[in-house]
């Protein structure tokens, strides 16, 4: 048990002063834990503030539209987190007459919530023996005991929440839980851990055979594939075109601009790239290139172009998902993060629409 009370001593020293530890309301500890999601909590406190402010109860979010909820959202990537969080609101509503559920069995069937989330909540509002094993807890866990089985894999991934369920103290499952997630958090950190002062470094596997920067173990994730769109910013009255995206891709229900996607950079001189943006606004269109930006997701890496577009014939009133819209109703809408950064950083710092 020993190393179980090393943790839980080392967090009451030196765990952070973080607004969902000070609660059990199984509501407020699921805004945090969603918003946390691949988020580092420098990052997500923000926005965890901002959703309990305009949402201070789930009935509050599942009122909400899911346009408000997704600009609110804006920046932390990952949109389908934020779709999965206004569902499950909704549900809790209908089903469970407004009240977060804080069982795991209850919590598990819920939208955008698995294993590691609801055992999470479970143990941090109710006190539910449940293990918590997020990326943190894998490389504590690794390290610690030495296990060189690929934290991604199958295989690893059962080893690993066995091990972790053997270890629940217990006594106090809601505090371990915390301790061993804060410890890999800010002491046994992914690069450069200061094993020095490190509480457990005499019985660390990964310290005492100078393996620390072996564990843990990853398969390699597959290449990222390389996408080019190319956005055509088109002008009147004041106005710009916007297109809400639709199902099926990135950036589900948000808004971007009309677009040509290609198969690799574009060459302004080309004939063919050329070509479609005739086909596609018209014989007589004009395009100026205007700032070019890289954005990276995590299996996709997108090349984008900005266009401002002239003498465009277009039939967009076919298309429902385009509109004309006010810069300022704009930045009212729910956009991608490059997106918004093109409109606020050089549309309007230009005078455009």
């Amino acid at each position: 048990m020993t190393f179980q009370i090393e943790l839980i001593n080392w967090y009451q020293n030196n765990k952070r002063d973080l607004p969902w530890r000070h609660t059990n309301d199984a509501y407020i500890i699921w805004l945090s834990e969603i918003i946390l999601q691949q988020t580092r909590v420098e990052q997500g406190l923000p926005y965890f503030n901002s959703f309990l402010e305009n949402f201070p109860t789930v009935s509050d979010f599942a009122a909400a539209t899911e346009t408000r909820v997704l600009k609110l959202w804006q920046g932390l990537g990952y949109y389908s987190r934020g779709r999965n969080m206004h569902a499950t609101a909704q549900n809790v509503v209908n089903n469970f007459d407004g009240i977060f559920p804080t069982r795991h069995d209850d919590l598990i069937k819920l939208k955008g919530i698995g294993e590691y989330t609801a055992a999470a909540i479970s143990s941090f509002s109710s006190g539910e023996a449940r293990a918590v094993v997020d990326g943190n807890v894998f490389r504590v866990l690794s390290r610690y005991f030495g296990i060189e089985t690929p934290i991604n894999s199958p295989a690893g991934k059962k080893e690993f929440f066995k091990l972790a369920n053997e270890l629940l103290y217990q006594e106090d499952p809601a505090t371990y839980n915390q301790s061993i997630m804060e410890f890999g958090a800010i002491q046994c950190k992914p690069k450069s851990p200061n094993c020095g002062i490190c509480p457990l470094n005499q019985t660390c596997f990964a310290f005492t055979q100078n393996q620390v920067n072996l564990l843990p173990v990853k398969l390699r994730k597959a290449a990222q594939r390389h996408r080019y769109i190319n956005y055509f910013i088109c002008e009147k009255d004041s106005e710009v075109l916007v297109r809400e995206r639709q199902a099926g891709d990135i950036w589900q229900h948000l808004f971007d601009f009309p677009s040509i996607e290609t198969l690799e950079e574009v060459d302004l001189s080309s004939s063919s790239f050329i070509e479609k943006v005739a086909a596609t606004f018209g014989a007589n269109a004009e395009f100026t290139p205007l700032m070019n930006k890289r954005h990276i997701l995590t299996h996709q890496i997108i090349h984008i172009h900005f266009f401002m577009l002239k003498n465009y014939i277009f039939n967009f009133g076919k298309q429902k998902e385009l509109n004309w819209v006010s810069l300022s109703r704009l930045n009212e809408l729910p956009q991608p993060k490059v997106i918004h950064d093109f409109t606020t950083g050089y549309l309007l710092k230009n005078g455009m629409a």
